[in-house]
């Protein structure tokens, strides 16, 4: 057994305290200067502590992180993208384990310690990008964790065969199989979430769907993906990511929908993009349906934007809602944290007992403050190992 004592940080902004870490866990939190002694103590400085950041929506895969910068590619549509990025991956060597860690590294940097990530699969790739990530994080020695979601990025039905690969990951261990636009990509919903709902019901996984679709268009695609859930074994098991729909909607619909969905208990991510209707979170929250912020693509195919620092996707939400008191923008941070633990199958994830010990120190007055300035994160350890110090991650 072995015993860590972090001492002298305040979790979540609270007088200063000391976290017992044994054996990789959280095991008690006491006032500081309290805690018996541990076979090896850090001293935290008076540090504002927060749990490991959960990035809940990535696709660590695509990234050209670490190579010449490449122009971004102008597509406007989904559609666009897709093909832009299948027309232009092969130069790039995309998918491989050098760009896949870079980008890993930069999560760790910011304090990201656990990550759901969507790995292209499709007929080009095959199976080889869930290879290829696997080896990156394993290069970092598994300092970032990571629930792999095997996802169709081209379509499902429009690419004959793509359906067995989905089955065949699903059986190869990835913990999720994802859907894309049913109804526009595919142009038949009806019969890709048919595809999709008996896979993950055979082999136990979880399903995640990306939902571009507007308006009420995006809307009757929610509303069969509920369907679905209801009449399979999935309930909890399903994510909408994106659903910009879901925003756009009048306020008496939004509210149908919201208690369609508590009924189902579909989740939901988001990155907080610009220029898209802020989501009824309040309700979300209020309905016990777990909200998830992520990265998405960095320094991809798809667009130049990213860092991979979580912070900073947190501070988008806050300005795309309008957030501006301390108990909304302490919400927000939470949302990138706690909130984070159902999309990467944790029943515990937090500065609390019983949780694996993910600890981000910053030099913040209040949570609030570290949401706004993003300040470096002095250090963190992921399952009570130092990962990373003043900013520069030691693993890799």
């Amino acid at each position: 057994m072995t015993v860590l004592v972090v001492s002298n940080v305040r979790p979540w902004g609270d007088p200063p305290a000391d976290v017992v870490i044994t054996d990789g866990v959280v095991t008690e939190v006491v006032p500081a200067g309290s805690a018996p002694a541990g076979d090896d103590r850090l001293d935290g400085g008076g540090s504002l502590a927060l749990p490991g950041f959960v990035n809940a929506h990535a696709h660590v895969d695509k990234s050209w992180w670490g190579q010449p910068w490449v122009p971004a590619g102008g597509a406007a549509s989904t559609r666009e993208r897709i093909a832009y990025e299948r027309g232009h991956r092969e130069r790039l060597g995309i998918p491989n384990v050098a760009s896949t860690t870079a980008v890993l590294r930069e999560l760790l940097r910011h304090g990201t310690t656990a990550v759901r990530t969507h790995v292209d699969v499709d007929l080009g790739t095959g199976l080889r990008g869930l290879d290829r990530v696997r080896e990156a994080a394993a290069a970092l020695d598994d300092a970032v964790e990571l629930t792999i979601v095997a996802f169709p990025q081209d379509g499902v039905l429009r690419r004959p065969g793509v359906l067995d690969l989905l089955e065949r990951a699903a059986a190869s261990g990835a913990a999720g199989i994802g859907g894309i636009d049913p109804a526009s990509l595919d142009r038949d919903p009806v019969a890709q979430l048919d595809g999709l709902f008996a896979i993950a019901e055979r082999h136990g996984t979880w399903l995640d769907i990306h939902l571009h679709d507007r308006g009420e268009l995006g809307a009757f695609q929610y509303e069969l993906i509920i369907d679905r859930t209801l009449a399979t074994g999935l309930r909890g098991r399903v994510t909408i990511s994106h659903g910009f729909a879901l925003g756009e909607l009048p306020p008496d619909r939004q509210e149908q929908l919201l208690d369609r969905l508590a009924e189902a208990g579909i989740s939901g991510t988001t990155v907080a993009p610009v220029r898209t209707a802020p989501l009824p979170w309040p309700g979300l929250r209020d309905r016990g349906l777990p909200l998830g912020l992520g990265t998405d693509g960095i320094r991809d195919l798809w667009s130049p934007y990213g860092d991979g620092d979580l912070l900073r996707v947190a501070l988008d939400f806050a300005r795309l809602h309008g957030l501006s008191t301390d108990e909304d923008l302490t919400r927000v941070v939470e949302l990138a944290t706690v909130g984070g633990a159902p999309f990467v199958h944790r029943a515990s994830h937090g500065l609390v007992p019983g949780a694996r010990a993910d600890l981000v120190l910053l030099d913040a007055e209040n949570v609030p403050d570290a949401l706004v300035r993003a300040p470096r994160r002095r250090l963190v350890l992921a399952g009570g190992r130092p990962v990373v110090r003043d900013g520069e991650p030691l693993a890799g």
